[in-house]
């Protein structure tokens, strides 16, 4: 994680290292490290003059980092790029997020986008079973998790850590057959709740735990590599976040900022997504080696408004189901 410095810092820095005439962007994100340097380095590749610092973490943490910056009056972030749309509606109902228009949406479904131009999709993270290869069952369905065979061998990430397991329990738990009696039979079978996706995929490639509820590319990039795992995209359908770019309304930097949103649409920042194993949000692109074809992934609706309305109630559920996991 990099550590971000003073205002006053940063800019003797940068007067140091870079042209007079050049700009300094700060980027709080919930990418994997290499991740988030990949991207920053491919966007400095196109825009030398640009140089971009990154924070990252989970999408809470992320938040909760930048709304106390924001109380104490020195938001130090000009961009996020964090988990889901639902985040960052809302920030930009709170007045928060600076709008533009970005040309490079054409090449984007409407549903990936903030008609108003505040936030752009950036991949499709979808939410699917992970299995340690010497597990006894081979899961199909969500329900699978439940049954005698997986009794206290199941991991998944906790909503209050991980914007994406927010989404996926949101999601999951408006399906007919599934909802939040899921999630109860889960507990009951001994399930766990913690952390982030990282630890799920750790805990199920270790053989800690069999089973685990996680984003898609962590297994699939890790069983490239060798790891005895597994992925499944259930029967039932997977949910799925966008990892949506937003610039903050406090920057000091929008027309650089506004590179950096056009950079990670374009098709080039989207070909270095899907170097990196992630389903491009953009239209026409390929899918990492490893994926299903995209028109047979069943993603689950979510409806970002009501999602976001429901957000407050929704983590007592979860938190009342699990406890202090």
């Amino acid at each position: 994680m990099k550590t971000i410095v003073s205002a006053a810092a940063l800019l003797a820095a940068s007067l140091l290292a870079i042209p007079a005439s050049a700009a300094n962007l700060v980027l709080y994100t919930s990418q994997p490290n290499e991740d988030a340097q990949a991207t920053v380095d491919g966007f400095m590749a196109v825009n030398p003059d640009i140089k971009v610092d990154w924070v990252r973490d989970g999408t809470p943490k992320i938040i909760a980092k930048l709304q106390a910056e924001i109380q104490a009056g020195n938001p130090v972030a000009d961009l996020l790029l964090i988990a889901d749309m639902v985040t960052l509606e809302r920030l930009k109902q709170e007045g928060k997020l600076l709008a533009y228009k970005s040309p490079e949406a054409a090449q984007y479904d409407a549903t990936l986008y903030d008609a108003d131009g505040y936030y752009y999709s950036t991949k499709l993270i979808t939410t699917g079973i992970m299995y340690n290869t010497s597990a006894g069952m081979k899961p199909a369905s969500w329900k699978d998790l439940t049954r005698p065979e997986a009794k206290g061998l199941v991991t998944m990430p906790s909503p209050l850590a991980s914007g994406a397991a927010l989404i996926d329990a949101q999601t999951l738990a408006a399906v007919p057959g599934l909802g939040w009696d899921f999630y109860k039979s889960l507990a009951e079978n001994g399930a766990i709740a913690a952390g982030g996706n990282g630890a799920v995929l750790k805990s199920v490639a270790s053989g800690e735990r069999a089973y685990g509820m996680v984003v898609d590319y962590l297994p699939i990039r890790e069983k490239a590599k060798g790891a005895p795992v597994e992925f499944v995209f259930p029967s039932e359908g997977v949910s799925a976040v966008t990892e949506p770019v937003g610039i903050l309304a406090s920057t000091r930097n929008a027309e650089a900022a506004k590179k950096f949103v056009d950079y990670v649409l374009s098709e080039r920042g989207q070909e270095g997504f899907l170097k990196l194993g992630y389903i491009p949000a953009r239209n026409g692109m390929k899918v990492p080696d490893g994926f299903p074809a995209r028109e047979t992934i069943r993603v689950l609706p979510v409806n970002a408004a009501e999602a976001l309305k429901n957000t407050d109630q929704d983590l007592k559920t979860f938190s009342g189901i699990y406890g202090s996991n």
